[in-house]
């Protein structure tokens, strides 16, 4: 079988250079049979690294340990489930697993596009075979999936296998690493779109028109797999912290950041004609900084709880960037006249501003992380000493910034295209103003004197109000005109314009999580070693440990504290934490025990036994508001579906001030007024 799986990943990567070849050829001649010959390619090889990926999923299920990756990542008490999340779990198969995904967005992007772009399609197909071909080197050569124990001629079979990370045998990192693989290599689509429309000069807006659906899908998977990063931190590691600036971390949040700014400036260009050579530069940054990830992640050059090991193949990724990044950076220069706007900024206070400040800060915030991350790498390699950048570096950077992206968002929704006037300012933004200001006074009375977290609990309540309003204005005028009731008006409006209205939910959403983000400010935490019996506080609660258990399964022996907790003399919760050792790697893991609610998280991770033996160490954490943040994520979430969801009414919308509100009309509409 793993000779099958070799000579499978060995036909794709020939095959992979044959659709690279054909394409290029194909249209710089202009050759219908190569261009063809190119597409078909492409779904050859999607089935190659299909075959090779089913060998090596099966060889994981099946306990199939002369192969070397098997033996190292799965073991016979492994559930199933990890088994399979074995496949990505080690550095040769999750490679493979990125080949295999970048192989399906190949065949999506060729089959839906098939009767459209005769010219471009050729680029961008050359494009994704290029990227394609990188990867399948590193799986043919570099880091090949399906290497057998051997000693001598003679291939043997280990008894059983070492099984998986026990960090990574939980159910979060089991769909974690595939909607973060989705976020980024889907972002190849666009950035191969993009590029093609420089090579073959194509009017801009036919690829932003063509890869807008892309590219909200791609940004979608990267704050999935973001957020369920988040989510694993914060359950499995045992500290209960959701984000420490990481330097992996660092990587994954990187490509969503410029992604990020990518989906707001893509709409000046979309509406304006503007700020065409910032989008190319921010769509081929985020395809980079995908690749630059996973180089980090695999290469060794950081030290993190999620990298592997130290392994030469950065050097592969740096060779396949500096060669990318050179001839991207050339094609956009040489491009700079077939880039240039059609329009022009004309106001500072404009919808057009907004955009830009947004992009501005997330390119700022951008820097500052990638910079922290690289300092250490820098300062080593310049004075031999290895310099850290700790996490309140990247928190007196990014939380301003943080706080003043918030402001945007509530302030571009009420701000109009081209200039807004002084009387319609006052009108849209008086009472979220007010409001934002009577919330901070609130809070300061109530006893809160943290600065960032008044501003950032005034700064919600401010865009919640300009949302809202949004909402309620476009409402009441359906209601009004088609004698709807309100639930029915608001799908309506919602339906009418999906792009706009999803886009101000996915907003919502993240105000959501931006108050989770803020009860960070509030947190409380202590150490106890406490003897059975023996009641510990902390914060409103008072804690018991009344048993402590044992037993095994066969995949792991376990400890659990039982610990009682009361508030004011009343029980209100019993929680289990847990301490496993894992047979196969004898490695430790924690299972923490949670009482959440929305208003705190009481998080209690069993450390280890008491010295004395009668009692256990107990990490106990106060965490209010965290809940807030996973709520979040579903609003996004739901957002963001909400957005791919095809608008009722065709024609685009404006903005214009009827009788001093904004409103929206059509734009055929707008032009007669």
């Amino acid at each position: 079988m793993e000779n099958l799986g070799s000579l499978a990943l060995l036909l794709a990567f020939c095959v992979s250079i044959f659709a690279l070849v054909c394409s290029v050829t194909g249209a710089l001649r202009k050759n219908l049979y190569l261009i063809a010959a190119g597409q078909r390619a492409v779904y050859v090889v999607w089935a190659l690294i299909t075959t090779a990926s089913g060998i090596l999923v099966y060889g994981l299920v099946s306990g199939d340990y002369r192969m070397m990756y098997v033996a190292t990542h799965a073991n016979k008490a492994m559930p199933w489930v990890y088994k399979i999340s074995a496949w990505w779990g080690g550095q040769e198969g999750s490679l493979l697993f990125w080949s295999w995904i970048l192989s399906c967005y190949g065949v999506a992007v060729v089959f839906t596009n098939r009767k459209q772009f005769k010219t471009m399609m050729p680029w961008v197909v050359g494009i994704m075979s290029f990227t394609q071909t990188f990867f399948l080197v590193l799986n043919n050569f570099v880091v090949p999936p399906f290497t057998v124990w051997a000693i001598g001629r003679g291939i043997i079979t280990l008894p059983d296998g070492q099984g998986l990370n026990p960090l990574l045998q939980t159910p979060s990192m089991a769909i974690h690493p595939p909607m973060l693989y989705l976020g980024y290599v889907g972002f190849i689509a666009p950035f191969a779109f993009a590029i093609g429309s420089l090579i073959n000069k194509q009017p801009g807006d036919e690829w932003i028109h063509t890869t807008r659906r892309w590219t909200l899908i791609t940004w979608l998977f990267q704050t999935i797999g973001v957020t369920l990063g988040m989510g694993w931190a914060y359950y499995v590691l045992g500290w209960g912290g959701y984000w420490v600036w990481d330097p992996v971390e660092n990587a994954s949040v990187l490509p969503w950041i410029t992604a990020t700014a990518f989906l707001h400036s893509v709409m000046m260009q979309e509406k304006k004609g503007m700020m065409k050579v910032w989008n190319m530069v921010l769509v081929s940054a985020t395809f980079f900084l995908c690749i630059f990830g996973t180089m980090l992640t695999r290469s060794g050059i950081v030290q993190s709880v999620h990298a592997f090991g130290i392994s030469s193949i950065g050097n592969y990724f740096a060779v396949f960037l500096a060669i990318s990044i050179a001839a991207t950076v050339w094609l956009i220069l040489d491009r700079l006249d077939f880039l240039k706007s059609e329009s022009q900024l004309e106001s500072v206070v404009s919808r057009e501003s907004t955009f830009l400040f947004n992009n501005l800060l997330l390119l700022a915030s951008c820097f500052a992380v990638l910079w922290g991350t690289l300092f250490p790498i820098i300062s080593e390699a310049i004075g031999g000493e290895k310099i850290g950048v700790d996490a309140p570096f990247f928190n007196r950077v990014n939380v301003p910034i943080g706080l003043f992206l918030l402001f945007l968002t509530g302030v571009g929704p009420l701000v109009a295209w081209r200039r807004s006037s002084i009387e319609s300012l006052k009108k849209n933004f008086l009472w979220p103003t007010v409001g934002m200001f009577v919330l901070m006074i609130v809070l300061f009375g109530a006893g809160m004197r943290s600065l960032y977290a008044l501003m950032s609990f005034g700064l919600c309540l401010f865009v919640t109000m300009t949302i809202f309003s949004e909402f309620i204005k476009g409402t009441l005028v359906i209601m009004q005109k088609e004698s709807m009731n309100v639930v029915r008006a608001v799908v309506e409006l919602t339906h009418r314009n999906t792009r706009r209205y999803g886009g101000y939910l996915v907003h919502m959403g993240v105000v959501v999580m931006f108050i989770g983000f803020t009860g960070a400010a509030f947190n409380q935490d202590a150490v106890i070693e406490a003897a059975l019996g023996e009641t510990f506080h902390l914060g409103r609660y008072d804690m018991k440990i009344t048993e402590v258990k044992d037993g095994e399964t066969e995949n792991y022996a376990w400890m659990k504290a039982v610990v009682d907790v009361s508030v004011g003399g009343e029980h209100i919760d019993t929680l289990s934490p847990e301490r496993r050792v894992y047979k196969s790697s004898r490695q430790p893991g924690s299972n923490v025990d949670i009482r959440r609610r929305l208003n705190e998280d009481l998080f209690l991770n069993f450390a280890a036994m008491s010295q004395k033996g009668n009692g256990a160490v107990i990490q106990a954490y106060i965490f209010p508001l965290v809940s807030w943040i996973w709520v979040g994520f579903w609003v996004v979430l739901f957002g963001t579906l909400v957005c791919l969801v095809p608008a009722k009414i065709k024609y685009s919308y404006a903005r214009t001030e009827v009788i001093g509100t904004a409103t929206n009309v059509p734009r055929e509409a707008h032009a007669k007024t």
